[in-house]
C-alpha cells in the first residue's frame, strides 16, 4: 500500500484558482465516497480550508494513484487537468507523510507556526471517519500527524511568539502589566487590527471595554460583540482616565491625542501606567508622550519590528521541529511497510504449506501399509524443509522491508512465487483487524 497527496496551496496556486477546488464541509461526504468507490482509491482524506486544497489517499500503485486523484479532482470540479496540472503538487510514501506532519505543525502554514491548521486537519479527519474514506492507515496516519504536531508544541518554542499586529500588541500588554485579568481597555476606531487586538485581550483576562467611533452605530454593534460599553467620540478624552490600554485605529489625518492631554490624565491615575496603541497611518497619537513616565507607545512600525524579530524566533524553532518530524517519519513508515511485508510472508507461508500438503496427501494415496508414526515422521521431515527454504526469504524479506528499496523486495517476492492479489487481500485484512 502507498499513501499519495496531491494538493495545491497559498504557496503554488492563487486565491481564485484555490477557490474553485474548495470543497465546502457541509457536502464533503458526496466527494469523498466519490474519490474512494470511482478512482481506485482505498482511503481518502480530503482537507479543505482557505489556503490549501488537499486529498491524502491510500492506494495500491503510487503511480496509477497519484493520477486518479488529479482526475478526480479535474472531473469533480469541471475543470480540465493541463489547467490544473501547473498549480498541484504531489508527494508520495515518506514525503507525502513528511508534508503531512509539517503542515499539522504549521510548517507549510502562510504564518508559520499557527495552530489553526490543525483543528482544520482534525476537522478534516473527522469528516472522513465519519462517512467511512478512512481506514487503518488514514488512521494511524492522521492520529501520528495530531501527536507530532502536539509534540513539536511542547518541546520547541515555535508556536511562542506573536506573529501577527494584533497579537503582539497583546503580548506587549502582558509584559508592561504582568496580568490582564484587572485591566481596561478602549478602543478608540473600528479598524479590523484593533478588533482582533480587543478579541485577544478579552481572551487574556481584560474585563471591561469601552468603545469610541466617528459613526456612533458601529460603536454601539463593536461594543455589543464584546459586551463592552459605547461613547460618542467626541467624549473619549473624559473616558481615558478610566482606561489602562488604549488602541486607536482611526482615518484622522493628524494626532488626536496629545502630550498635554495624557499629562493630565496620568496626574488623575496617581500614575498607574498607561499603554498607548498606535495602528492608525498617518499616526493618530503624538510620538512625544512617549516621554511621559508610565506612558508606553507602540505604533504599527514598533509591532511590526517585534513581529519580524519572532519570526525569526520561530525559524529558529522550525529546524528543531524538522528534526523531530523526520525522526517520527522514520517510526511511522516502520509501521507501514510492515502492513505490506507481513501478508506477503504469510501469503508465501500458506502457499508452500499448500503445495506440502498436497504433494504429501498424493505420495501417501500410493504408498500401502506406512504406520502412523512413519506418516508423522514424513509430515515433519517435509515441514522442515519448507521451514528452511522458506527461513532465507522471510528473513530477507523482514529486513530489507524498512529500508528504501523495501518495496521492490516485496515486488518481488509476490512476483517469484506468483502470491495472487485474492490471498494478498485475505492476509491484510487480518493485519488490519489487528
Amino acid at each position: 500500500m502507498h499513501i499519495v497527496v496531491v494538493g495545491l496551496s497559498h504557496k503554488t496556486a492563487p486565491v481564485e484558482i484555490r477557490e474553485k477546488l474548495s470543497f465546502p464541509s457541509q457536502t464533503i461526504g458526496e466527494p469523498l465516497n466519490r474519490l474512494c468507490t470511482s478512482y481506485e482509491i482505498n482511503e481518502g482524506v480530503i482537507v479543505s480550508t482557505c489556503n490549501r486544497v488537499e486529498i491524502f489517499a491510500v492506494t495500491r500503485d503510487a503511480e496509477k494513484g497519484l493520477w486518479h486523484v488529479k482526475k478526480f479532482l479535474s472531473d469533480y470540479h469541471n475543470i480540465p487537468l493541463e489547467q490544473l496540472d501547473e498549480h498541484l503538487y504531489s508527494h508520495t510514501s515518506e514525503d507525502a507523510v513528511k508534508h503531512l506532519f509539517r503542515v499539522c505543525a504549521g510548517l507549510d502554514s502562510m504564518v508559520l507556526g499557527e495552530p489553526q491548521i490543525l483543528g482544520q486537519a482534525k476537522d478534516a479527519y473527522g469528516y472522513a471517519l465519519q462517512h467511512k474514506t478512512a481506514g487503518v492507515i488514514m488512521n494511524k496516519l492522521f492520529h501520528k500527524s495530531f501527536s507530532v504536531a502536539k509534540r513539536i508544541r511542547t518541546e520547541t518554542k515555535i508556536g511562542s511568539n506573536a506573529v501577527s499586529i494584533s497579537y503582539a500588541a497583546v503580548e506587549l500588554a502582558k509584559k508592561i502589566f504582568n496580568s490582564l485579568t484587572d485591566k481596561s481597555v478602549m478602543l478608540i476606531g473600528a479598524g479590523e487590527m484593533a478588533e482582533l487586538a480587543a478579541k485577544h485581550l478579552l481572551s487574556s483576562g481584560v474585563q471591561e471595554i469601552i468603545v469610541a467611533n466617528r459613526t456612533y452605530e458601529k460603536a454601539v454593534e463593536m461594543a455589543r460583540c464584546f459586551k463592552g460599553t459605547p461613547i460618542m467620540f467626541r467624549e473619549f478624552t473624559h473616558y481615558l482616565k478610566k482606561v489602562d490600554i488604549i488602541i486607536v485605529s482611526t482615518a484622522a489625518p493628524k494626532y488626536i491625542i496629545h502630550p498635554e492631554q495624557i499629562e493630565e490624565v496620568i496626574k488623575e491615575r496617581k500614575n498607574r501606567s498607561m499603554f498607548f496603541i498606535d495602528i492608525s497611518v498617518p499616526r493618530n497619537v503624538d510620538p512625544l508622550i512617549n516621554n511621559i513616565d508610565n506612558i508606553y507607545l507602540y505604533n504599527v512600525d514598533d509591532l511590526q519590528g517585534v513581529v519580524a524579530a519572532n519570526l525569526k524566533e520561530r525559524a529558529k524553532e522550525a529546524k528543531e521541529a524538522e528534526n523531530i518530524i523526520n525522526e517520527e517519519i522514520d517510526n511511522f513508515y516502520r509501521w507501514v511497510k510492515s502492513l505490506d511485508v507481513v501478508p506477503t510472508i504469510v501469503a508465501l507461508k500458506k502457499k508452500l504449506e499448500d503445495i506440502r500438503k498436497g504433494e504429501m496427501e498424493k505420495a501417501l494415496s500410493m504408498v500401502n501399509g506406512l504406520q502412523e508414526k512413519d506418516i508423522q515422521a514424513i509430515d515433519a521431515m517435509t515441514r522442515a524443509i519448507i521451514n528452511k527454504i522458506i527461513h532465507d526469504p522471510v528473513t530477507h524479506l523482514k529486513k530489507e522491508a524498512n529500508k528504501v528499496e523495501g518495496d521492490f523486495y516485496i515486488e518481488a517476492a509476490r512476483r517469484l512465487f506468483d502470491l495472487n492479489e485474492e490471498s494478498l487481500k485475505g492476509e491484510e485484512k487480518l493485519v488490519e483487524k489487528k
